[in-house]
């Protein structure tokens, strides 16, 4: 029982699955990974990429960000000024939760595109390369 020290991203997927009230295959199915695979990922025994963690963020209606630190892809402080806008938005009881949901996606379709123009999550400095 090998562990690749990604417990702590297991327990929290495990949680936020509950959670959604879903099932281990429902969540594989809507986030497009095999159910073993998935299995695999909430055991500890594997380590998902950045990408697959957005996918089952997506299909889990949380932030990729929060998956994001549990993996040790992008640290804490980074997440804590990221999750600013998404809080402000589920907050907001003027909207309704399709248009809190459209406005998320729409947010974080921006934040990936900038994101894949500056490298993978927590490896851009994009402030430093813009200075004279």
């Amino acid at each position: 029982m090998a562990s690749l020290n990604v417990g702590n991203l297991g327990e929290f997927l495990r949680e936020q699955r509950r959670n959604a009230k879903l099932s281990l295959r429902q969540l594989a199915d809507a986030a497009g990974v095999s159910n073993p695979y998935l299995s695999q990922i909430e055991r500890g025994l594997r380590k998902p990429s950045a990408e697959i963690l957005q996918q089952l963020a997506k299909a889990l209606r949380i932030s990729a960000e929060s998956l994001y630190v549990q993996a040790g892809i992008l640290d804490e402080r980074d997440r804590a000024e990221s999750l600013q806008v998404p809080a402000a938005i589920l907050a907001d009881p003027s909207l309704q939760e399709q248009q809190k949901q459209a406005l998320l996606q729409i947010y974080e379709s921006f934040r990936k595109e900038n994101a894949a123009a500056d490298g993978p999550p927590g490896q851009g400095e994009p402030e430093a390369a813009t200075g004279a």
